[in-house]
């Protein structure tokens, strides 16, 4: 409280300032863009996701994982033809709905993304070169993703650094640009920006952030009343100021979202559709809350697949890709498909050599990793990517290959979660003065401009 207290002549400031920047940029249209992050929760093998299909590289493929039974029959791969590589691949058979999205070029495959202070080569690191603190950790690999800050702890994540500097362009907002429908998380932590923490469905949305007592009867009435005049007493003390501002921010949302609204598009019941539901009920009040700019968090857990991972791993990926295309229709039946950007991240990749054999077979924890960006602004139907040893984005899938930092399959990544994150941050309206603002390690990459968004 005492954070928001002290910036409230800055953000006042930036209110000012948000009338004059939206009236130039919107010149009229509908300037509304929302960035949605998918968190896959404990280090999706992306080996398994997206596989080469063609001969030879299936036959990699095939050698490092078929005689544990890991590996995904060929036949069985749903077909995609990247121009960018010239070679046929294959999507999951359990991601069908998001192979139609591929079909469509609604859909972009970002290759070997992962944590990285500097680009580094295999032998770099085998010499020392600098590296991300404690790789192949689960807590510190999904801070350095949520942060984009790879060698040291960060109480801010570049979503909430992200919502700090787009602030002038949601001028006259009426709740937070970030909202979480997975609790608490240091993605949506800026500096002077805080999240909306809300339910996910099937709570109504009327129902996530209801104010109890505040009603029409007349013993309510005066509550209210009389809450107003105390947050109006002792505004000179830091506190008692930040303590007023808070609640009448909480007095405000819950005012703003006490519908419930109807979707057109019947969303799975499930942990990541009942999400993505909630999200796209709170995208139907854009309007009416002034909304220019919206960031959202979502997360689905069960990826650390130590073990039994072809059941596991390939029921998750249903959900995934239902609950993917659910949203994605209803920001069709929005007309906001063009300004909605839906992407993944995880806490790193597997191993290429599979732990175990047989029905218990899984994967342990590895480095670079594929992901999936979603939405019509998106220049979908290809793979992004930097050069890996052998010149093509996608890596080598051989054990003690070019690309392996170990003889397992860890493959180090080739594009940093930066070049990432930036990507989608200057579609959304970073400038380039801006962008090494919300990613301090930026400039030790050749590029913030990896090319997937239109």
């Amino acid at each position: 409280m005492a954070a928001v207290a002290t910036q409230m002549s800055h953000l006042g400031l930036v209110s000012a300032l948000a009338q004059k920047r939206a009236k130039k940029e919107n010149a009229g249209s509908d300037d509304y863009k929302a960035l949605v992050c998918v968190f896959l929760n404990g280090g999706n093998d992306s080996n398994n996701m997206v596989v080469p299909k063609y001969n030879a590289g299936y036959a990699e493929y095939s050698a490092a994982r078929s005689a544990q039974g890991l590996a995904i029959s060929q036949g069985e791969l749903l077909s995609m033809m990247p121009p960018l590589l010239g070679l046929e691949y294959g999507l999951h058979p359990r991601l069908a709905e998001l192979h139609q999205l591929w079909q469509q070029n609604k859909l972009a495959v970002v290759c070997n993304v992962g944590t990285l202070v500097q680009p580094i080569t295999k032998a770099q690191y085998l010499s020392g070169a600098p590296r991300p603190d404690q790789l192949f950790s689960h807590s510190d690999q999904v801070a350095q993703f949520r942060t984009a800050v790879p060698n040291n702890a960060s109480t801010s994540g570049w979503g909430g650094r992200l919502a700090d500097r787009t602030a002038p362009l949601n001028g006259g907002a009426a709740i937070p640009m970030i909202t979480s429908v997975a609790g608490v998380t240091v993605f949506s932590n800026g500096v002077t920006s805080a999240p909306l923490i809300v339910e996910p469905a099937p709570t109504p949305l009327n129902l996530v952030l209801t104010l109890n007592g505040f009603g029409t009867a007349t013993d309510e009435v005066a509550r209210k009343t009389a809450l107003r005049l105390v947050r109006a007493e002792d505004l000179d003390k830091t506190l008692v100021q930040a303590t007023a501002v808070l609640t009448q921010q909480a007095i405000v949302v819950s005012e703003q979202l006490s519908a419930d609204p109807t979707l057109t598009v019947t969303f799975p019941n499930t942990t990541l559709g009942n999400q993505l539901r909630q999200i796209a009920k709170i995208m139907k009040f854009r309007t009416a809350l002034n909304m220019s700019r919206q960031i959202f968090f979502v997360q689905l857990p069960g990826f650390d697949t130590h073990s039994t991972q072809i059941n596991n791993q390939g029921n998750l990926f249903i959900q995934l890709s239902q609950a993917l295309k659910a949203f994605y229709d209803e920001t069709v039946a929005q007309g906001i498909s063009g300004q909605v950007t839906t992407f993944t991240m995880s806490d790193f990749n597997r191993t290429l050599n599979p732990a175990g054999a047989g029905s218990n077979v899984g994967t342990d924890h590895a480095w670079g990793g594929h992901h999936l960006v979603m939405g019509d602004a998106v220049a979908g139907g290809n793979f992004y990517g930097r050069p890996t040893a052998s010149g093509s984005i996608f890596p080598t899938l051989l054990n003690n290959g070019p690309d392996d930092v170990s003889n397992r399959g860890r493959f180090v990544p080739t594009v940093s979660v930066e070049m990432y994150a930036a990507t989608m941050a200057r579609w959304f309206g970073l400038t380039d003065a801006e962008i090494p603002l919300v990613f301090p390690f930026i400039n030790n990459f050749p590029t913030s401009n990896l090319g997937f968004m239109n």
